[in-house]
């Protein structure tokens, strides 16, 4: 597999992604090309020692910034590292992309340029997040702010499909975000919703409607919802990691005791803090796109640019793109 890079995405970029790279293709079975400026990209490969014919530089001098209106900036910015990476994919020269660049540009890029597998609308931002009982997914997380009822049992059916390849859980549970368990809650997106994913009980092992307070559990393997859900659900779920853990330490700080506590406790908050740890999953998948399309995190180190990468050369060797294509043609047959 060949994988293309945007080498200069993300928050330290080059570093971080080059670091990640390195430790790839020790670890995997691929080749990689980075995208970006040549002597930045060779100045970090420097550093390390590797297999050389592993890892190609494509030059590209110029950079789509996050505060760039991501459809202009990936049709004007010809030469930036983001569109030169999916140009590859285009042309046949690599199979994915990875970036830790802007999300909107990244959508525009496995939308516009490597485009989309025939029967979806819309291409799903789908993040694999920790939760207590297990791993789960949400789709959409922002790709789509404003959704219908098909794009949602698209993203279900596509959320299936990598569950059942990468996380290897047969037959996994489908829930759909709302305001109440109720068959009868929620608006007129949900209800419908619904009503097609029941409708389709042969095909998804629908659970009904799942209230956000249930969505930490991991009890769920796929939670479907439109794009802003999605995203409210990541940041609220994000920004409550991070204040947690602030305020136990600060009340660690109190008292000689606690912090006794914590030393005895030291090995219990760590595994805690691993199983929350984004960089373990690396990054999120673009799925309904052409090509395999990862987004790492903005403030991705090497380690979670090293597992976005892992992501990508697991969803070539387990074939979804194809999977994804195979389904959606059936689907096709059925509704005719």
């Amino acid at each position: 597999m060949i994988i293309a890079v945007d080498g200069m995405g993300g928050d330290f970029a080059p570093a971080a992604v080059v670091d990640g790279c390195v430790q790839a293709v020790k670890e995997y079975d691929l080749n990689i090309i980075i995208t970006g400026k040549k002597d930045l990209i060779q100045k970090e490969l420097n550093n390390y020692e590797y297999p050389k014919d592993k890892i190609e530089i494509l030059n590209a001098e110029e950079v789509i910034s996050t505060n760039e209106a991501p459809v202009m900036a990936v049709r004007k910015k010809k030469d930036s590292s983001l569109v030169r990476a999916f140009q590859l994919v285009k042309e046949g020269k690599a199979q994915g992309v990875v970036s830790a660049g802007s999300t909107g540009a990244l959508m525009t890029g496995a939308t516009l340029i490597a485009g989309r597998i025939k029967g979806i609308d819309r291409v799903t931002l789908a993040p694999i997040i920790p939760g207590r009982n297990g791993a789960f997914m949400v789709t959409d997380v922002g790709a789509n702010v404003d959704c219908k009822p098909q794009y949602l049992v698209q993203f279900a059916l596509m959320g299936k499909i990598y569950f059942e390849n990468i996380l290897k859980v047969n037959n996994p549970t489908i829930g759909l975000v709302n305001i109440g368990v109720e068959e009868e809650k929620g608006n007129e997106l949900t209800k419908s919703t619904y009503q097609m994913l029941k409708l389709r009980s042969d095909e998804f092992n629908f659970v009904g409607n799942i209230e956000p307070r249930d969505v930490c559990s991991g009890n769920t393997n796929v939670l479907v919802c439109d794009g802003f859900v999605g995203n409210t659900i990541l940041k609220m779920y994000e920004g409550t990691a991070i204040n947690l853990f602030s305020m136990i330490k600060d009340e660690i700080m109190k008292s000689f005791a606690a912090k006794i506590g914590a030393i005895l406790l030291k090995p219990v908050f760590s595994q805690l803090k691993k199983k929350l740890d984004y960089s373990e999953y690396g990054g999120s998948p673009f799925l309904g796109s052409k090509a395999i399309c990862i987004k790492a995190h903005g403030s991705s180190d090497s380690k979670a640019f090293k597992n976005a990468i892992k992501q990508a050369y697991n969803c070539y060797e387990n074939g979804i793109v194809d999977k994804i294509k195979i389904q959606l043609e059936k689907l096709a047959e059925e509704n005719q």
